[in-house]
């Protein structure tokens, strides 16, 4: 089964901590000990685990990638958004995360991310949980 989460952006370029709902898809699939693939269906859009904890993680990583170059590149796709699609695919579209005792296993600081470079707007995120054998 695939899990499906609606996600809704509220600005151009923003890093949501999605965390607790990975969290409730996991309680909700009633799998002790396994694997959470978590995908984003998006071409300007990613997923990405890093620190939760301090609010100005996000806004260091969404800085970055605004000031790698990426807006002063002269791009072939007219809709206006190439910079979206390169930095999600610099972020990428999946995580793997192992799963114990029904929860997800994570480091002290870190925590689940929706990556919008394409905003504001609704996105999915799908969770495919395996259980350990």
């Amino acid at each position: 089964m695939i899990y499906k989460e609606r996600i809704r952006t509220s600005s151009r370029e923003v890093l949501i901590d999605i965390t607790s709902i990975i969290k409730n898809v996991v309680k909700r699939s009633n799998i002790v000990s396994g694997i959470a693939f978590i995908y984003v269906p998006h071409t300007t859009c990613g997923i990405t685990i890093n620190e939760n904890a301090d609010p100005d993680v996000k806004k260091d990583i969404i800085n970055a990638l605004a000031n790698i170059g990426i807006e002063s590149i002269s791009f072939y796709h007219l809709e206006g958004n190439s910079p979206a699609h390169v930095k999600s695919t610099i972020v990428g579209s999946s995580i793997t995360v192992f799963i114990e005792n029904s929860d997800l296993v994570l480091g002290r600081w870190q925590g689940i991310m929706l990556a919008e470079f394409d905003g504001p707007r609704e996105r999915e995120v799908w969770i495919k949980i395996i259980k350990e054998l």
